[in-house]
């Protein structure tokens, strides 16, 4: 069930049972009222009759006369007058007779002054009355047609306004519904244009502050996350073909070359040299890449546990100076350290020895001498580390986009290289919850520097 018609019927059923609670107040007040109304009326009816008989002697007959001739228009009141010896005094209908008064029932009215009950539908009341001293009981009885017949025409206008404002407030909730899900319905439609050739497309928000043009929002900036990926994907899959054919083409340069003609001994080696060193390029591109999808997994998936900073650069120093022994790299510390906790972070001890590997590598592959050194720093929330070179440096505007992955600047014809680690570098970083910065100048030296946090 789609939520506009929950919407609906939930609607609806609140406003039948606010309505159908309303509806019933009202009745069952009025059905208390006029109980209540026609108790007075007896009364009052059963008191001037005793006036008339007791009071100003009136005929008994011209009084029967009376009630009689009304009983054939109204429901007149019948009254009896009994004195408390239960004598009978005054009776508008003998022959009638409906309340039939008992012995009991003049002791009852004698003692507690005053009674009212039902009598097959009809209301009785039965009170004392005073005169010249002396005590009468005095009994009132008719039968409320008019009260009831008002009452039987409130219940049935209330049935049937119930029905029609149900009806009428049912038609408004579809109506009102179709209007508040029109901007869903809009989005639905533009979002069912989407796909990943036109990730371009947005909803439209309006700029206001609702709940849907916030849903709106969180949804565009999930299209832009996605379309930031897409293009980044698309650059990812571009680059490395870039990447991985020119070593290819030239392994097959080089392979098709040497098969063509008989070659010496010498130059076969230079080709088997030469496709082995663009072999050795491809792997390490395709390691870079594996790297590369590693740092870039949720953080969630990446087992963290307390690593010495100490031992990860010891490691990543041995892993440059084993592939690259001209290497030279140095570790320095500034302070003493008196506990694990001052040299600890907690993180990836394999992602940071390739991020600090690829920082080694980068120093020293800049500068001549191929030299680095780190220098690290702690307090007592952070572990800082400066990778510092006297490098070619890297100009102002190569500085921010160094980060870029397959970006190489304009010292990339003085060395090898594929543009990975520094990016592979600053994910891995991030994926710390800490940061790297660089400091450079021309012919001076470069600097990077990474703030990591104690574990």
């Amino acid at each position: 069930m789609k939520i506009r018609t929950r919407l609906i019927i939930l609607f609806t059923l609140i406003t039948a049972i606010i309505l159908g609670l309303f509806a019933t107040i009202i009745y069952l007040s009025a059905k208390e009222n006029r109980q209540i109304e026609f108790y007075h009326l007896l009364q009052k009816e059963a008191i001037t009759k005793a006036n008339l008989f007791l009071n100003a002697h009136v005929d008994k007959k011209i009084l029967q006369d009376i009630y009689h001739n009304n009983r054939k228009i109204l429901n007149e009141v019948e009254v009896a007058i009994y004195d408390t010896s239960f004598d009978l005094l005054y009776h508008d209908a003998v022959d009638i007779d409906f309340v039939k008064e008992t012995k009991p029932m003049i002791d009852e009215i004698n003692q507690k002054g005053e009674i009212r009950f039902y009598q097959q539908g009809w209301q009785v009341v039965g009170l004392p009355y005073l005169y010249e001293g002396k005590n009468y009981i005095v009994t009132a009885a008719a039968y409320d047609q008019y009260g009831y017949s008002k009452l039987d025409n409130l219940l049935h206008n209330s049935i049937l306004v119930f029905v029609i404002s149900i009806l009428f407030i049912l038609i408004a909730g579809i109506f009102f519904s179709k209007k508040a899900f029109e901007p869903v319905r809009a989005m639905i439609e533009k979002a069912k244009n989407i796909s990943a050739t036109n990730l371009d497309l947005r909803l439209s928000s309006h700029q206001s502050k609702d709940e849907l043009s916030e849903l709106a929002d969180t949804f565009n900036e999930m299209l832009n996350r996605l379309e930031n990926s897409f293009d980044a994907q698309k650059n990812f899959v571009s680059n490395i073909s870039h990447e991985l054919r020119t070593p290819l083409a030239a392994i097959i340069a080089e392979l098709e070359l040497s098969s063509t003609k008989e070659r010496s001994n010498t130059e076969y080696k230079i080709a088997i040299h030469n496709a082995l060193n663009d072999s050795k390029k491809i792997v390490r591109l395709s390691n870079s890449l594996l790297d590369l999808a590693k740092a870039s997994y949720d953080p969630s998936e990446i087992t963290f546990k307390p690593v010495r900073i100490d031992e990860v650069l010891l490691d990543a120093r041995q892993l440059v100076q084993k592939t690259n022994p001209e290497y030279k790299i140095d570790i320095h510390f500034e302070d003493d350290f008196e506990s694990d906790s001052q040299i600890s972070v907690n993180g990836n001890e394999y992602l940071l020895q390739v991020a600090f590997s690829n920082l080694f590598e980068n120093g020293c592959k800049f500068s001549n001498p191929h030299r680095c050194t780190v220098l690290v720093l702690f307090d007592s929330k952070h572990i800082i580390l400066k990778f510092k070179d006297a490098g070619i440096g890297i100009s102002k505007q190569d500085r921010s986009r160094i980060f870029s992955p397959f970006y190489r600047g304009e010292n990339k014809d003085y060395t090898d290289g594929n543009g990975i680690g520094l990016a592979l570098t600053e994910k891995i970083v991030m994926l710390h919850n800490s940061t790297i910065t660089v400091v450079s100048e021309k012919n001076v030296g470069t600097t990077f520097i990474v703030t990591l946090w104690h574990s």
